[in-house]
């Protein structure tokens, strides 16, 4: 499901048959996190910085620099996504999980989209629906 409030962010949510402690795991285990968006070799510590890597292409360089800014686990993550290349992007992730019945809702804000970024706003917007809403499924679902 998307949400598009404000042409600066992308607001998604995806209601997921499995318990918060679960997605969780999938969103902050860098092997987990490797299934279904990138490599990464996040660390859940303030402050602390970290990449994401995939293929280049002619418009992102292949390195997501990040750096954690929030962390309540089991319910909220948020950390930059500073993505180089042509197009450039500076933006911020953030993640909340909200229990509810059979599962978990798994709400994504993707916010700092500036004039300019429409190629990377549509390359995240639907990124984020393939990675999140087919990728990480089937990785929760492979999970003991």
């Amino acid at each position: 499901m998307s949400r598009e409030r404000d042409a600066d962010k992308i607001e998604l949510s995806w209601d997921l048959p499995h318990p918060p402690e679960k997605v969780w795991r999938a969103l902050t285990e860098p092997a987990l996190v490797a299934q279904w968006l990138l490599p990464t070799d996040m660390e859940l510590k303030p402050g602390r910085p970290f990449r994401f890597r995939g293929e280049p292409n002619p418009l992102w360089d292949g390195v997501v620099r990040s750096e954690v800014l929030e962390l309540e686990p089991g319910r909220r993550l948020a950390y930059t996504w500073v993505a180089g290349g042509p197009v450039g992007l500076d933006s911020r992730v953030t993640w909340t999980l909200t229990p509810i019945r059979g599962g978990t809702r798994l709400s994504l804000e993707h916010a700092g989209f500036k004039a300019g970024n429409g190629p990377a706003f549509q390359g995240a917007r639907a990124g984020w629906n393939r990675n999140v809403g087919e990728r990480m499924a089937a990785a929760l679902a492979a999970m003991d």
